[in-house]
């Protein structure tokens, strides 16, 4: 096997797996107005493709296409060598494809389908050993626009233009600027060689330079022949060699075109077609998706909505029914905080309740009364449990009782409209689907209330027990304590024993007021830091708040419409990435 033969291997492999790679993204293409148009221009790309497996290694087939008049017959004549099919110059002569090619070769083996709409022309002649030669039929034989009927002669020339390598444009001196030309042209030029030619070389005057200036726009005319199609044909019918600008077009055919020269030809076509599609979904995919970044706006502004409004109803339940968080977050205080003066002090607070039902029970003289205490005190205590039990699972609960139903109904409304201009399904914005969703969010939400208050408790315990804090408040508890004992031992050691002249032992009232200021001293520190207490819990509160308006809590509604548009975004990604690719891989063919 030779170099050349492995490249051309090597190329078409990779040719295959790029191909594969159009092909799967097309088939990941998200449910998508404009990712079906995509699709659809991806499947006829990839018959495209097949259509060049087939051909790849016949001979080159070289197409005409132009006006009535301009000479397409003629040329075919010329370059086969022969007079084989019919030509005229005023009125259309070609109605149906005319295929020239050398025995063997049929319009299936070449990939253009039923032999019966084509008419099938087999010389053996030396001009047709590498060459297949289509006579198209004239494009301006029919003024029908839009979709055309399988039988008419358009229909035809639609067909048959993609299955060809090279494309010989022919036009005359007044026929240069057909619309109708043009418009086929552009159909058919992105899969196949441009070769422009102007005929009637004999009469016309040469109008090359115009003809470039209306190319330009759109193609790389290059050079324009301009040749004389009767002396070429009479030349070739007498066995002489091409001259002049014919025999440039004959070169460029079979030495430069034919050959090995075809597969790389067919190559760079489908190349050349593929960039073009992949250009038209770039460009339809572009205009789409301002509005599918409109619809994302939308979302993220209607899930901030939703969950400022629940953020803001769980916040008025957290901070006016707040004494059974305060307690809880008071008992992680004093567990952290250990045995010292003030924790017991903590401690004595926090049981104050128990403590004053405990004095009750040295009232009691009898066993009926110690049972009667003991109920009493039990449902007391298991009523208090369940009170602020069900006071800590309200905010729970309001979470996974769900969304405002008005609000749904709203954002069902907004995002109702941005999902139709963004071409994605109206159904995944329903009322029924954004409840279910809404549904899902609010008890996942829930969840993460919960754990979001277990770590706000835990953040708000560490932050009140710290060294500075909790020193702080020891130091003043014992300095009131030391001044008081320090004021009653001396007068009990110092003022009723050493001095010459005693002071009379202060009584029981001293030992009793000195009692109160202490006990006094303990509810101001226990003020200053239980409001210490409450005024983090706020502040936490109203963060923890702040944060679930981010979209937090409702993050799991609109998930299905968000996923689209994700898809969709990603599917404009991986466009760009194949587009990379098969730059590179036309750079190499």
């Amino acid at each position: 096997m030779s170099i050349c033969d492995l490249a051309h291997l090597e190329l078409l492999a990779e040719i295959d797996a790029l191909a594969k790679r159009f092909e799967e993204w097309s088939r990941c293409a998200p449910t998508w107005r404009t990712a079906e148009t995509c699709q659809a221009i991806m499947g006829r790309l990839a018959s495209r493709l097949n259509s060049l497996r087939i051909r790849l290694e016949s001979p080159l087939i070289v197409a005409t296409l132009g006006g009535t008049g301009t000479g397409k017959s003629s040329l075919v004549n010329a370059l086969a060598g022969a007079e084989l099919v019919r030509s005229g110059r005023s009125r259309p002569t070609t109605t149906r494809p005319a295929l020239l090619c050398r025995p063997g070769l049929t319009p299936e083996i070449l990939g253009m389908g039923a032999h019966q709409e084509i008419d099938l022309i087999q010389e053996d002649l030396p001009s047709l050993a590498n060459l297949v030669l289509v006579d198209c039929p004239d494009p301006d034989t029919t003024d029908a626009p839009g979709p055309l009927p399988s039988d008419t002669t358009l229909a035809r020339l639609r067909r048959i233009l993609p299955h060809c390598d090279v494309l010989i444009v022919t036009t005359t001196q007044q026929k240069y600027r057909s619309a109708r030309v043009a418009e086929e042209l552009g159909a058919a030029a992105p899969g196949a060689r441009l070769v422009f030619v102007q005929t009637h070389a004999d009469q016309d005057a040469d109008v090359r330079d115009d003809w470039r200036q209306t190319l330009e726009p759109r193609y790389q005319a290059g050079h324009i022949f301009f040749v004389d199609l009767v002396a070429a044909l009479a030349d070739a019918q007498q066995g002489l060699a091409p001259q002049g600008e014919f025999a440039a077009l004959v070169d460029l055919l079979t030495r430069q075109f034919a050959g090995t020269a075809a597969a790389r030809i067919r190559r760079a076509n489908f190349l050349d077609l593929a960039a073009q599609a992949l250009e038209s979904c770039r460009r339809r995919l572009d205009e789409a998706m301002p509005a599918i970044e409109n619809l994302r706006t939308a979302i993220d502004q209607q899930r901030g909505e939703l969950s400022s409004a629940l953020a803001g109803q769980i916040r008025g339940e957290l901070l006016s029914a707040r004494r059974p968080w305060e307690n809880r977050l008071l008992g992680q205080v004093t567990s952290r905080w250990g045995f010292s003066p003030f924790a017991l002090v903590l401690r004595l607070y926090q049981g104050i309740g128990g403590l004053a039902s405990g004095a009750l029970l040295y009232r009691a003289r009898t066993p009926a009364q110690l049972a009667l205490w003991g109920a009493v005190e039990g449902a007391r205590s298991l009523q208090k449990l369940r009170r602020n039990r069900q006071l800590q699972q309200r905010p729970g609960q309001m979470a996974a009782s769900g969304f405002d139903p008005t609000q749904l109904r709203r954002a069902s409304v907004v995002l109702e409209g941005y999902a139709a201009e963004a071409g994605l399904p109206k159904a995944l914005t329903s009322v029924a689907t954004l409840e279910a969703e809404a549904d899902a969010a609010s008890l996942n939400f829930a969840v993460h209330l919960s754990q979001d208050l277990d770590t706000l408790i835990a953040r708000q315990a560490e932050r009140h027990t710290g060294w500075f804090t909790r020193w702080r408040y020891e130091i003043l508890l014992l300095a009131m304590l030391g001044f008081l004992l320090f004021r009653l031992g001396k007068n009990f050691f110092y003022d009723s024993w050493w001095l010459d002249k005693p002071m009379p032992i202060w009584g029981a009232e001293s030992y009793i007021t000195s009692a109160f200021w202490f006990v006094l001293w303990c509810f101001v520190l226990l003020w200053l830091f239980t409001r210490r207490l409450r005024g983090g819990l706020k502040q936490a509160v109203d963060r923890l708040a702040e944060s679930w308006t981010e979209a937090t809590a409702a993050s799991g509604v609109f998930a299905q419409l968000e996923d689209d548009c994700r898809r969709a975004v990603e599917f404009r990604r991986d466009l760009e990435l194949l587009l990379g690719d098969l730059e590179r891989l036309r750079g190499r063919v």
